[in-house]
């Protein structure tokens, strides 16, 4: 029964990931739509809530067939936070009736999944710091809010779309050009992944000693530009057994306590998305964020930066509860201390300091419109640093998540 709830867990996510990607198509026509029937609106947000349901039932099913809230791992953790995304949208729509926010807010939901996917999605035994009613507490918490602060993103990246003229040439038009950059590098990460791992079968191990002083091998699907101090190259021939090898090596070095085999992958991924950028560059002439501009013509600024403030008003306390308060206690549970500075737990910090002064400046200085829309993107650039770079770079305590 565990293994046919998992199976269905599974597909039904699937199905969701097909239909909103699907809903996109009637979303986008409805923004062009000019009679008052609202046919094609309404087709895509009925797709977007059954995917949403399909996606809660996937949570639920996962969480039957594991006797555990499926947010232990990267795969699980992302995949609740793109189904948070979905829900903070559909919230947003319900009160704001906003189309054009859907067609960026449901990509991201989208590009989350795909990366989820990317990570192991195999059910494995919890250890024992995981053993507690506190993870699902704490995760579900943490992933709630993320997504209602996803929102106040979404909104902030429409403002600067179509508030910033595409020709000119100013810090703004650089750094917003940058992020529309950085999108596109996730997008290659996924592809350059996909196609070296499942297409090429490119598979180089190397024998280290990590930072527990355990003896571990590490998979590199891209060549080794980085790699862990004293690391011996191997191959697999049998079970647990290694034998000396020759994988290629550019001959950098670093210490366990980065994650040299994640860190290799995030470098070829800037490496292949400063190529594709070149490459597109040539072809279309002109800033890459100019492609969607036509999507934003008939947002409303005034609206985006409603729904960008009052998304941080929700998303904020949430985020304080689950990613600190929450968080404390758990790892006072776990490792009896509330607080000790790991990584993720000195990232979470920040990130709550950085909403904390969004709220300060938006409601003591005034920084509203443009100014709170740049706020509102670099907190989710911030909770994207957290969850791929500290998770996947930065050994800790939370590495396992």
């Amino acid at each position: 029964m565990d293994a046919t709830f998992l199976s269905l867990s599974n597909t039904l996510i699937y199905i969701a990931f097909i239909m909103l990607l699907v809903a996109l198509v009637p979303l986008a026509v409805s923004v062009k739509e000019k009679s008052e029937s609202h046919k094609f609106e309404k087709i895509a947000i009925w797709m977007i809530s059954i995917a949403f349901v399909m996606e809660l039932a996937y949570f639920i099913l996962r969480w039957m067939a594991t006797g555990h809230a499926p947010v232990s791992n990267m795969y699980e953790f992302i995949a609740m936070f793109s189904i948070m995304l979905i829900g903070g949208y559909l919230i947003t729509y319900h009160y704001f009736k906003s189309k054009v926010f859907g067609l960026f807010a449901i990509p991201i939901s989208l590009l989350l999944l795909a990366y989820g996917s990317l990570f192991s999605t195999d059910v494995q035994p919890l250890i024992p710091a995981l053993q507690s009613n506190w993870l699902a507490i704490h995760v579900i918490t943490v992933t709630l809010s993320y997504g209602i602060l996803s929102m106040s993103a979404v909104a902030g990246l429409i403002y600067l779309i179509k508030a910033i003229p595409a020709e000119e040439n100013s810090w703004r038009a650089r750094s917003l050009e940058l992020i529309m950059f950085g999108i596109l590098t996730v997008i290659m990460y996924m592809v350059t992944t996909v196609f070296m791992q499942n297409i090429i079968g490119y598979n180089d191990e190397f024998y280290y000693t990590d930072q527990q002083g355990q003896q571990v091998i590490a998979e590199y699907h891209l060549p080794s530009l980085v790699n862990y101090n004293e690391a011996i190259p191997v191959s697999h021939v049998g079970d647990n057994e290694y034998e000396p090898a020759d994988h290629f090596h550019l001959g950098i070095d670093l210490p366990p306590v980065i994650k040299a085999h994640t860190l290799n992958t995030v470098i070829w991924s800037i490496i292949v998305g400063l190529i594709t950028y070149g490459i597109v560059r040539l072809i279309i002439r002109k800033r890459l964020f100019t492609l969607v501009k036509p999507l934003t013509k008939k947002a409303d600024l005034a609206l985006m930066d409603e729904i960008g403030y009052r998304s941080v008003i929700i998303g904020f306390p949430l985020f304080a509860l689950g990613g600190i308060f929450f968080a404390a206690i758990w790892a006072q549970i776990a490792w009896s201390r509330f607080w000790g500075w790991d990584p993720k737990e000195t990232w979470a910090f920040i990130t709550f300091m950085f909403y904390t002064i969004f709220l300060h400046l938006r409601l003591n200085r005034g920084y509203e419109g443009e100014k709170s829309a740049w706020l509102a993107v670099g907190g989710f650039i911030l909770i994207l640093f957290n969850l791929i770079a500290i998770n996947l770079i930065v050994a800790g305590l939370h590495s396992y998540a």
